[in-house]
């Protein structure tokens, strides 16, 4: 029995790694995960509590409408519950963006290392992927979106158009400024999808985030997720912010009860608590700093970030390869990017203070140097 022929010729997502396998290997206590880009801070502590009352109603289905966490989040970016959409993670808005604005006969514009669900979310609906390259390695924002050639790529017959701010896998951004003189130029008939997975841990100057300009914007949506600096990976809650019409389409297609009573409990929580976030993003930006320095100082290419990884460019495959297997057989996990085109690079997840000396003594074992 054959797919149709958009899904035959689909590549699934890639984790990088079997880390359940891996964690059986080595005791958990022993291995070092910096493939998955996750807080290795953990949630808020009310979040616990949260889950643990949630856990009483396991034998009722959620809320359908996840109505408290959309009001959350509704008072917290300053728009309307009707403009919320949650998913089980934000991997699943993405597709169902395919599924209701792609299809045969509609093109789809991303970037060159934009993040892989847009080409998966593209192919699944049988719509063209539309790939404009990257950045050079040489720009300030090495293998980032380039604007421009984003934008020079829209025809009459592009219907979606993602971006990713910060980047995933290449941690770089763009600037409010020029996000906002970007959306000025794009046609109306294209919806401008931002997704902004690492949108709380961003703290350069220039960075703003597409919420503030959604009242511009009717074509603009904006994708976020509970799974990085909130900490709930393991719960899976992404949501989307855009225009009540679009969102409405998206209602449409979203699986009854797609978000858990334990994670939308815990979501509501984590996201009261200002506190608990300021800290651990701050303090995954002095380890992003340290950490990037450190790697530079041995050598090696670090791609500027403002996300909770750093992309490390080894230069070539031969090497990559050998520093990653080394890694490995010390029990520290990186992700690989040959997936993403870039088979010399690794993504290395920022840890804490123990889990990044880890890493590096396990850098140094491998004897490696540029």
């Amino acid at each position: 029995m054959k797919p149709q022929p958009p899904i035959e010729a689909l590549r699934a997502y890639d984790p990088g790694h079997d880390l359940v396998a891996l964690r059986r290997a080595a005791a958990p206590e022993l291995l070092v995960e910096l493939g998955s880009n996750e807080n290795p801070y953990g949630p808020a502590p009310g979040v616990r509590a949260a889950m643990e009352a949630a856990l009483s109603q396991v034998h009722r289905y959620p809320d359908p409408f996840g109505g408290d966490l959309k009001r959350a989040l509704a008072a917290k970016h300053g728009v309307s519950p009707a403009q919320i959409i949650l998913g089980n993670g934000s991997h699943e808005l993405l597709m169902q963006l395919g599924q209701v604005f792609a299809g045969p006969g509609v093109d789809v514009v991303f970037s060159q290392y934009g993040f892989a669900v847009f080409a998966i979310a593209t192919a699944a609906a049988g719509a063209r992927a539309v790939v404009v390259p990257a950045l050079p390695v040489d720009a300030s924002k090495p293998r980032g979106h380039d604007l421009d050639g984003l934008l020079a790529a829209v025809t009459p017959a592009t219907r979606l158009l993602f971006l990713a701010n910060p980047n995933n896998p290449t941690g770089t951004w763009f600037s409010r400024d020029v996000l906002a003189q970007f959306l000025a130029a794009v046609p109306e008939h294209v919806l401008v999808v931002v997704d902004e997975a690492y949108g709380e841990i961003a703290d350069a100057p220039d960075f703003g985030s597409a919420l503030s300009l959604l009242p511009l914007h009717p074509n603009l949506l904006v994708t976020r997720t509970f799974s990085k600096a909130y900490a709930l990976a393991g719960l899976r809650v992404g949501y989307a912010v855009g225009s009540a019409e679009v969102v409405g389409m998206l209602e449409r297609v979203r699986e009854s009860f797609n978000v858990n009573c334990v994670a939308l409990a815990a979501a509501e929580a984590a996201l009261a608590d200002d506190e608990h976030l300021r800290a651990t993003c701050g303090e995954n930006a002095r380890q992003r700093e340290a950490l990037a320095e450190a790697l530079k100082s041995r050598g090696w290419q670090v791609s500027p970030s403002q996300t909770n990884f750093l992309l490390v460019d080894f230069g070539d495959v031969a090497t990559a390869n050998a520093i990653e297997a080394g890694l490995l057989h010390r029990n520290v996990v990186p992700r690989p990017m040959g997936g993403y085109g870039l088979p010399q690079c690794l993504r290395i997840s920022v840890g804490d203070a123990v889990e990044n000396r880890r890493f590096l003594a396990a850098l140094d074992a491998c004897n490696a140097r540029p």
